[in-house]
């Protein structure tokens, strides 16, 4: 030692690593917040840039790794005992929690990242002893390495979990690839507290359908509903419309859900015979010597029949390792009352059972246990149309497998976006409509063919911004959440979103119109989608070359035009944007700032913050906003791609007064007139700390020509986001 270190001092600086430390946004809490544009960072990626999972996946011996998984099912009994000798009901519920925090209005959560290996979701309550199902799997995805990732291996084990007790899947598509952090754009709920009353989500708790959106679970730390009742009260018709609403904002109809809740729970337990007060912290908070463990039990024994999860204690079926129709025999078949668990949770329970009804012990198969029911099982004998699904599955058998398994794999597909994304023999050759289909075409564009259309395009006698708005309109419906959205399929021509207020219904009308005059006239046929994007992009080339700078805009041909039958209206009815800071334009004032709306967008996009940057620029010079306000357009050359916009948002000689709601005035400090106004959106670049510094570069006096091919790039990445036939 030097000397220079006491006993009571610690030789390392505490920082974020640590209790101790604090962020930037714990200091200052109303700064805005850039990580999400920064999660997928490709530091944080050990495989590096030049890795390409798909290719790796075609590598994968699909059916080695089914049989490995199946045997799995009934081996590896030493240090975490399977219920009746078969992991089959814990894979499950692990595939099934890792896909159904997929939420339907962001397109945020779902399977398709590995996620559930990270926080919050690997310490969730309601996902309690699922990091031992993962462990259990650690040998299979270290023997088949980089072709296997986390992702698709958790949705393949429960996919064969259920083949393995019976079941005909449907298929399985491989591609998710894994992330390497935890994201930090997902918003899980307000509350501080697990499992807090979700009275917190709801303007009413008593009308389902105010619960706060995004959100689709019912409490902080569940995937669904509260299995004993809204709150934890009792209440099958109470929680029979807090499940239909769950489902619902989880992209399920009444007959999808009654199917997943019947199959769900067709196979596998409940775990609540014995005192949870015994678990010790979940794998977040559990100290080092349990090796990523969590809820472990060092007082009592804890596994097996004594294993405790979510308090509640029992199998649904007599016999839960086999795929049948005893769910439906015994909620229909019986009455039931309330009971409560040996951990004191509410659950049903039969009135009068026959003993051969009754399912054995996990450990002993010569003791009888009572099988039981939640309060979201009740729900479907209770609430008149969950019934009548329930009482057609009873009776076609046939009926309901088929049912359970397309509603399986759109559970555990729903956010992995197109077909073009998946991988692998088991692919389904039915096309879905949840999939967004998309017809493909038949043709192919030279770089002269190519060239000639843009110079077409231009002389259409449609003003170069209205191109440029459509093409953008089209693309920025893409989140790469779950991969939907995008100018792919010129559905912006289709309802909803050729009415959608964001998309200026007339001027939008106005353009279609002129494209498709233009595209009867042409002797070989481009499709509506690939017109729209060429437009643009021949008016975005134009106006950097008024700008001085000769550039071609790249373009890809190959997308082909939807149409209505193959387009589920409602469910695109989400991708409507209520605010687009690129054109600043809100349809409302929100509770949230007009800023943060910007960046949620942006990261949907799947933007960085440098890209965002130069588009907002680029944007305002090009005079695209939402009803041709003047708002953030800092230039007398509209129209040109010029850097102007941050010239003169970070020329001193100005100075900014606010001037109304989300208004300001850009004021000459000489001569005190007004030379521009703005918006939050547009005065946050100059404002918040880390946009400034791109603000700056984009405005020196050397960068307007990397500003135009930067604002290229980022224009190209837009529009071909959806282009996964491109990767």
């Amino acid at each position: 030692m030097d000397g220079k270190h006491t006993a009571g001092k610690c030789p390392v600086m505490h920082g974020g690593m640590t209790e101790t430390g604090k962020s930037v946004s714990d200091w200052w809490p109303k700064t805005l917040n850039l990580d999400i544009l920064h999660q997928h960072d490709t530091k944080v990626n050990p495989y590096g840039e030049d890795f390409n999972y798909a290719e790796e996946f075609k590598k994968l011996d699909l059916e080695a790794v089914k049989t490995d998984i199946k045997n799995l099912m009934t081996d590896s009994q030493d240090w975490w005992p399977a219920d009746w000798g078969h992991y089959g009901g814990l894979m499950i519920r692990m595939a099934w929690h890792s896909a159904g925090s997929y939420r339907l209005a962001d397109g945020r959560g779902g399977g398709g990242k590995g996620n559930l290996r990270f926080a919050p979701l690997n310490s969730w309550p309601d996902n309690t002893n699922l990091d031992k199902a993962r462990r259990l799997l650690w040998p299979i995805k270290k023997k088949y390495g980089n072709k296997l990732s986390w992702a698709d291996l958790i949705i393949l084990a429960g996919t064969m979990a259920y083949e393995s007790m019976g079941l005909k899947v449907f298929g399985f598509a491989g591609g998710r690839e894994d992330i390497w952090h935890p994201e930090k754009d997902t918003y899980w709920g307000a509350e501080r507290e697990w499992l807090a009353p979700s009275d917190n989500r709801y303007d009413d708790v008593s009308k389902p359908d105010t619960m706060e959106n995004p959100l689709a679970a019912v409490q902080m730390g569940l995937i669904y509903v509260n299995p004993e009742g809204v709150n934890g009260q009792p209440d099958p018709l109470k929680t029979a419309a807090q499940v239909r609403e769950t489902f619902a904002r989880m992209a399920m109809d009444d007959e999808e859900t009654a199917a997943l809740t019947v199959g769900g729970h067709t196979v596998g337990k409940t775990h609540g015979n014995g005192d949870a007060s015994l678990l010790e912290a979940e794998p977040e908070a559990a100290d080092v010597h349990e090796q990523g463990f969590g809820w472990m039990n060092h007082t009592k024994r804890g596994i097996g029949r004594d294993t405790v999860t979510s308090g509640i204690e029992g199998a649904w079926t007599t016999h839960p390792t086999k795929w049948d129709n005893g769910y439906c025999k015994l909620l229909l078949g019986y009455e039931w009352e309330l009971k409560k668990s040996p951990a004191g949770a509410n659950q049903w329970e039969p009135i009068g059972i026959k003993e051969e009804d009754m399912p054995v012990d996990v450990e002993d198969p010569s003791i009888r246990r009572m099988p039981i029911m939640t309060d979201a099982d009740m729900a479907m004998k209770m609430d008149p149309t969950y019934r009548a699904i329930i009482e057609k599955f009873n009776n076609d058998f046939e009926y309901f497998s088929d049912c359970f398994a397309r509603a399986w794999f759109k559970l555990t597909h729903r956010d992995m976006g197109p077909k073009a994304c998946y991988l692998g023999p088991d692919v389904p050759k039915e096309d879905l409509i949840w999939q967004d289909p998309i017809p493909s075409v038949d043709y192919t564009l030279s770089e002269s063919e190519i060239a000639d259309l843009k110079s077409k395009l231009l002389g259409l006698g449609v003003s170069a911004t209205d191109l440029i708005n459509t093409a953008w309109d089209s693309a920025r419906t893409f989140r790469g959440s779950d991969r939907r959205g995008g100018a792919n399929g010129a559905r912006i021509r289709l309802a909803p979103q050729k009415d959608w207020e964001g998309n200026e219904p007339a001027r939008l009308a106005k353009v279609l119109k002129a494209l498709e005059d233009f595209q009867a006239g042409l002797a070989k046929k481009v499709s509506i989608a690939d017109l729209i994007v060429l437009a643009g992009t021949a008016a975005v080339e134009k106006a950097a070359k008024d700008a001085g700078v000769n550039i071609t805009v790249p373009f890809a041909p190959g997308r082909g035009d939807a149409t209505d039958e193959m387009t589920d209206a409602d469910s695109f009815d989400v991708l409507e944007p209520l605010a687009d800071g690129f054109r600043n334009w809100s349809k409302k004032d929100y509770v949230v700032s007009p800023e943060e709306m910007l960046l949620d967008r942006a990261q949907l996009m799947g933007l960085t913050a440098h890209e965002m940057t130069c588009l907002i620029g680029g944007m305002r010079a090009l005079g695209t906003n939402h009803g041709g306000t003047k708002h953030g357009v800092f230039t007398d050359r509209v129209g040109v791609l010029s850097n102007d916009f941050f010239v003169n948002l970070t020329d001193m000689g100005y100075s900014w007064k606010p001037a109304g709601d989300n208004l300001y005035n850009i004021v000459d400090r000489k001569s005190g007139e007004t030379k521009y106004t703005a918006t939050r959106v547009d005065l946050v670049f100059g404002s918040n700390s880390i946009l400034r510094a791109y603000a700056e570069v984009y405005a020196q006096d050397d960068n307007h020509e990397k500003f135009v091919k930067d604002f290229v790039a980022a224009w190209t990445k837009v529009m071909n986001a959806d282009r996964f036939d491109l990767a």
